[in-house]
């Protein structure tokens, strides 16, 4: 089993929501097992065009899927949540990436991993350090200012941590 850690964001319709429901989905992927979620954050939009706030998460996963194929199941996910791709750093229903994993880097086309920008984004960095230790992270994401990044309350943590209380 390979460790990965799966950045889910959402701005448009319930944002909240909609990353418990993304989360939720990832869990639902055959072959996918969630081991551990973060807190949900608050963040502010970064590039692209005027948006709304987002809201982000990240869970732990293990699983026995390739790489690509983890890529597609999360695709999936994003296409049955209404996600197109059009503009570029633009709103989004629901929005998953792998971050990271348990083992080599991945550059291919179409998929690298660890994300090619996850040392610029501190609303990916700290919901993946609540889930993994990483010393060098960990200073990337020291080095970088606020961007807007806000953790939320208990009651929106419960939310979201509850969804795999009954699992493990």
């Amino acid at each position: 089993m390979t460790r990965y850690v799966i950045g889910i964001g959402a701005n448009l319709g319930e944002p909240e929501a909609a990353v418990a429901a993304g989360a939720r989905a990832v869990a639902a992927i055959p072959g996918v097992r969630v081991t551990a979620a973060s807190h949900l954050y608050r963040t502010d939009p970064i590039g692209g065009p005027d948006q709304p706030d987002y809201a982000n998460a990240a869970v732990l996963v293990e699983t026995d899927l390739e790489p690509r194929a983890l890529l597609d199941a999360l695709r999936a996910v994003e296409a049955a949540a209404g996600r197109t791709r059009g503009v570029r750093f633009g709103p989004r229903t629901l929005d998953l990436d792998i971050l990271w994993r348990d083992g080599p880097p991945i550059d291919e086309v179409g998929l690298v991993i660890p994300h090619p920008r996850l040392h610029e984004r501190r609303f990916a960095l700290e919901p993946l350090l609540e889930l993994v230790d990483d010393r060098d992270l960990r200073a990337a994401c020291a080095a970088l200012p606020p961007q807007g990044v806000r953790r939320l309350g208990p009651a929106a943590t419960a939310t979201m941590r509850a969804i795999f209380a009954d699992e493990g």
